[in-house]
């Protein structure tokens, strides 16, 4: 079966590719834990006559807004949701308090004048609603109604997970000075976590956030069961000869000696790693891997060609920085992955370099403007 008849068998089965590695079915997974959903910031202002209520949201939920009499309010349900907002919003136009209650699970919004609500377009993520001046009839009307005057689903934003190469008792390289590689990893991946936060558009994971040991395979896993829409490893190796950045697709042939004898050092770190799948008929499994992986690796290579652009412009790189090897790191069947090298320990200047705060948020800021312009031109299914 070609690639281009994925997007048919999708169609015509009703899932998406996600759902055959069991998020949210079973075909080649197990059933995988249910993302929990929370509200991590609220605010509420004063626009003009009016009151806007903005959210901050984390996974997906369901909400809906009620009108109640006796006395006068607007009340937000938001069922099955962790709210970690102010309990209490304060006042703003025709809002005279907003207080969350926690047990009943909704934030109830007491009235100074009439007003309704409506919801204003903005990103996933985020739940923004305005809160005008009405009518006596018409705020009376909405209440007795006894129905949501607005309700839906608030998608959750996109998933990164960023995966600092080693640690625990795997330094990884050691460069000429003592430089060790699993140092370098985690402090580049918590300066790439914070200009990705910064900008707002994704949520961010790490597979490790401090010095401990994590399993490649465990590593996939982390990705996958969180249904992540892209997963960046980073590394800092040793080569000779080799000097500056370079990012890595899978691949089962390496595209070069370099980046099978990187992929080779890479793999040998957990010879337990890889992805294991239940067993399922062989035939099934071939095609809806075939077919999932095409898919995955076109997104996988169309960041690739981002993030080197990106660094390119800030950092050196290698010559040829666009490489394919087989990273067990990056055989999540439906998690599209690179691995980067941010530069290589062996090289007393790359050494040196990767040693400073300032050089690896370089690095950072150069992948936070992959990621931002790679989510806005990938068009990916809401989880769930």
């Amino acid at each position: 079966m070609t690639g281009a008849a994925w997007p048919d068998m999708k169609a015509s089965m009703g899932i998406g590719r996600r759902h055959f590695l069991g998020l949210g079915g079973a075909v080649l997974g197990g059933t995988q834990p249910a993302l929990g959903a929370s509200v991590n910031g609220a605010r509420l202002t004063t626009e003009g006559r009016a009151a806007r209520l903005a959210l901050t949201l984390e996974g997906p939920m369901s909400w809906e807004l009620r009108a109640l009499a006796e006395p006068p309010r607007l009340v937000l349900s938001l069922p099955g949701v962790a709210w970690q907002g102010p309990a209490r919003l304060g006042s703003a136009g025709p809002v005279a308090s907003a207080v969350f209650d926690a047990e009943a699970m909704e934030l109830r919004l007491t009235l100074a004048r009439p007003a309704l609500p409506r919801r204003l377009p903005g990103p996933a993520g985020r739940l923004v609603v305005e809160i005008s001046p009405a009518s006596t009839d018409a705020f009376a009307a909405a209440a007795r109604r006894d129905m949501p005057i607005a309700q839906g689903n608030a998608p959750a934003l996109p998933l990164v997970v960023i995966d600092p190469g080693h640690g625990g008792y795997d330094p990884g390289a050691i460069g000429r000075r003592g430089t060790e590689e699993k140092r370098l990893t985690l402090a580049a991946a918590q300066a790439l976590r914070r200009k990705l936060q910064e900008g707002g558009n994704c949520r961010v994971a790490m597979t490790r956030d401090r010095d401990e040991f994590v399993s490649l395979a465990d590593r996939v896993a982390f990705a996958r069961t969180r249904d992540a829409a892209l997963l960046i490893s980073l590394h800092a190796d040793s080569a000779p000869g080799a000097k500056g950045a370079s990012v890595y697709t899978l691949a089962e042939t390496a595209s070069d000696p370099l980046a099978e004898a990187l992929a080779q050092r890479e793999n040998n770190a957990d010879l337990a790693g890889g992805l294991s799948l239940p067993s399922v008929p062989l035939e099934v499994q071939a095609i809806l891997l075939s077919l999932m992986r095409q898919e995955t690796l076109g997104d996988s290579a169309r960041f690739a060609r981002v993030a080197v652009r990106e660094l390119t412009r800030t950092v050196d790189v290698l010559p040829k920085p666009r490489r394919e090897a087989g990273f067990i790191v990056l055989k999540a069947p439906e998690v599209p992955s690179v691995l980067v090298e941010m530069g290589f320990l062996s090289d007393p200047g790359d050494e040196a370099a990767l040693r400073t705060p300032e050089h690896r948020a370089l690095i950072a800021a150069s992948l936070a403007r992959a990621v931002e312009a790679w989510l806005g031109s990938t068009q990916r299914p809401t989880p769930g």
